[in-house]
C-alpha cells in the first residue's frame, strides 16, 4: 500500500531522526552526552583488565558520565574553568596525552623484534657469566691486619669466627657468608682473586680493593642458573622498548633549535 506524501515525509523524518538520538546516551541541561564517550570508557576499563564489558557496566559508566557533566557544569558556572592553575594543569594534561599518543603509535610502528630480544637475553648471559660462586670474606682496613688473619687461619683458626672483625657488617655478623654471586656484581679485584680459588681455598695474600683489604674463601661453585628466555621475554622486550622511546627523543632533541 502507498504511504500519502504527508506521511511518507513524517517517516523519513523519523527514520532520519533515529539515528541521531541514539548517537547520545542523555542530556545535561541541554549538553549532549555521546554514546561513543560511553564506549570509549567501557574499552578502557575493559583493556585495563578490571571488569568485561556487560549491561550493567555500561549503566555504571552512563552515570558516572552524567555525574561528571554536571559537576563539569557547576565548576563552569562558578568559574573554576579560567583559574589559572586549572588552565596550567589542562595544559600539562594535553601534553602528556599528546605525547603518550605519539610515542604509542612510535612503539607501534617500531616493535621490538624476536632477534633483538634474543640478542640483548645472550648479552646478558655473557655479562653474567656461566658459573657463580658462594665465597666468604673477612674485610679490614690495613694489608697486616689481613696478613694476621690469614695466618690465624693457617693455624688452624675459624673462618666464621674471626670474620666477627670485618668491616663489612651484613656478612662479617653471618660468618663472613655473601651467599652466591656471580663475578660481575663483585668488585673486579675480589671476583678476579674469588674465580682463581678452588672450593675450600683461601686467599694466601690480602686482596686490595677500594673498600679495604679482603680475605676471601671460596666454599663452592655451580653453573650460573638462568631464567629461560620465556620467562623473562616481556621484560626484556620493555627494556628494549624503553631504549627506543629513549634514543627516539634524543633524535628529536639534537634536531631542534633550542636557545
Amino acid at each position: 500500500m502507498m504511504l500519502k506524501p504527508a506521511r511518507l515525509m513524517l517517516a523519513l523524518i523519523a527514520v532520519a531522526a533515529a539515528p541521531a538520538f541514539a548517537q547520545n546516551v542523555a542530556t545535561v541541561n541541554g549538553k549532549a552526552i555521546p554514546a561513543a564517550k560511553v564506549d570509549q570508557m567501557v574499552k578502557q576499563v575493559v583493556a585495563q583488565g578490571q571488569q568485561p564489558d556487560s549491561p550493567q557496566l555500561r549503566e555504571a559508566v552512563k552515570k558516572e558520565l552524567i555525574s561528571r557533566e554536571v559537576l563539569l557544569q557547576e565548576a563552569d558556572k562558578q568559574g573554576y574553568g579560567k583559574k589559572a592553575e586549572v588552565t596550567a594543569a589542562i595544559d600539562n594534561a594535553r601534553q602528556s596525552i599528546t605525547i603518550n599518543a605519539m610515542l604509542a603509535d612510535y612503539v607501534k610502528k617500531n616493535p621490538v623484534k624476536d632477534a633483538e630480544i634474543q640478542a640483548e637475553y645472550d648479552k646478558y648471559k655473557a655479562t653474567v657469566g656461566g658459573t657463580e660462586y658462594h665465597s666468604r670474606h673477612i674485610l679490614v682496613a690495613t694489608e697486616q691486619e689481613a696478613k694476621d688473619i690469614i695466618a690465624k687461619l693457617k693455624a688452624g683458626g675459624k673462618f666464621e669466627d674471626l670474620a666477627k672483625v670485618s668491616k663489612d657488617p651484613g656478612s662479617g655478623a653471618n660468618g663472613g657468608d655473601l651467599g652466591w654471586m656471580t663475578p660481575a656484581k663483585l668488585v673486579k679485584p675480589f671476583a678476579d682473586a674469588m674465580v682463581a680459588l678452588k672450593p675450600g681455598e683461601l686467599t694466601q695474600t690480602p686482596v686490595k680493593s677500594e673498600f679495604g683489604y679482603h680475605v676471601i674463601k671460596l666454599e663452592e661453585s655451580r653453573p650460573t642458573k638462568f631464567p629461560s628466555l620465556e620467562e623473562v621475554k616481556p621484560q626484556v622486550a620493555e627494556g628494549l622498548q624503553q631504549r627506543k622511546i629513549a634514543a627516539y627523543r634524543e633524535e628529536l632533541l639534537k634536531k631542534a633549535k633550542i636557545q
